[in-house]
């Protein structure tokens, strides 16, 4: 009867281990998938730059400034919990040569640009966050 006992206890451990490890194996692949998720972008609007402050030590789109050549792309992503967008202009003023529209969180826009000269750009729902593309 012990001898039963022992060898249905070794078989439960066995198929545990293998769940354990079927189950490890998921884990890891899903975790893969989610890495991949992940878009580089030449400007960022990092988390929490929704509320005031930002502004103050400039890290509403980082970098606030950038400089390029004539004929490239700039690519912004949105890796903050709320909605941002990229609008040429200034808040209130808005120029309507470029437009994300609203961005979702973690979602990227990517504009060429053709002609030299200095861009400003802002966020519609947020006036605080404010950058430039300068183009040489």
């Amino acid at each position: 009867m012990l001898k039963i006992l022992s060898i249905i206890g070794t078989i439960v451990v066995i198929i545990l281990v293998i769940i354990g490890l079927i189950l490890s194996n998921t884990t890891v692949e899903t975790n893969s998938e989610e890495q991949k998720l992940v878009v580089k972008g030449d400007i960022i609007m990092p988390t929490k730059v929704s509320r005031p402050g930002c502004e103050e030590i400039d890290r509403c789109y980082i970098p606030s400034v950038i400089v390029i050549d004539s004929g490239k792309q700039v690519t912004w992503v949105n890796q903050d919990s709320a909605f941002h967008s990229v609008t040429s202009g200034f808040y209130g003023e808005p120029t309507e040569l470029f437009d994300s529209g609203h961005m979702d969180p973690f979602e990227s826009y990517t504009l060429t640009f053709d002609d030299v000269g200095t861009f400003d750009y802002f966020c519609t729902l947020h006036p605080w966050m404010k950058g430039q593309v300068i183009v040489e």
